[in-house]
């Protein structure tokens, strides 16, 4: 056996002592947040060329030794009735918000507290992506997470991260606090 062979078996044997992770992730939010575009800056892909998403994607994304198992459900409003299908056995959902639509903020707080009262999300830890930050007239997250009353939230662990899907910025924290509160608490 060459030591390239001999490497890649070490490697496997490796994995095999690490069982991976998988996180059922629901990725939810009003059309035209974002959820698409973070979707693709979290998978590494074009986030150039993005249509509305009319049903959902899915997309298995490795991030920090886990399996995230992404659902991004389209928000146009003919669709959100059918969001509740797509909650069974969420282990996180994630909303995402445009920060500069102050217009729908009243409405994207309706959907998300309609959301935190599901039978099925009952606990499930809370991510929001306050997307759009690199808009001038982005609403700061700590504005947003008054807004949407999330201090009230006191049934399950919830944080709201500032990001740009675009640039990618901020989307790495809000995978890491997944990875730091989630997965650590499943093990």
């Amino acid at each position: 056996m060459g030591e390239a062979q001999k490497g890649l078996f070490s490697v496997i044997e490796k994995l095999k002592g690490t069982t991976e992770q998988e996180l059922r992730i629901v990725l939810l939010g009003l059309d035209n947040a974002g959820k698409t575009t973070l979707l693709k800056s979290l998978a590494s892909e074009d986030v150039h060329t993005i249509t509305p998403t009319q049903g959902f994607n899915i997309k298995s994304v490795a991030s920090n030794g886990m399996k995230l198992n992404v659902w991004d459900i389209g928000g146009q409003r003919k669709i959100r009735s059918f969001w509740k299908k797509y909650l069974e056995n969420t282990d996180l959902l994630i909303y995402v918000i445009d920060s500069a639509d102050k217009k729908r903020f009243e409405e994207t707080g309706q959907e998300l507290s309609e959301l935190i009262d599901e039978e099925d999300l009952k606990g499930v830890p809370l991510l929001v992506f306050a997307n759009k930050q690199d808009l001038a007239t982005a609403s700061p997250a700590s504005e947003i997470a008054e807004g949407l009353n999330l201090h009230t939230y006191r049934d399950r662990q919830w944080q709201i991260q500032a990001c740009s899907a675009l640039s990618g910025e901020g989307v790495q924290d809000g995978m890491n606090w997944i990875c730091n509160n989630i997965v650590n608490k499943k093990k």
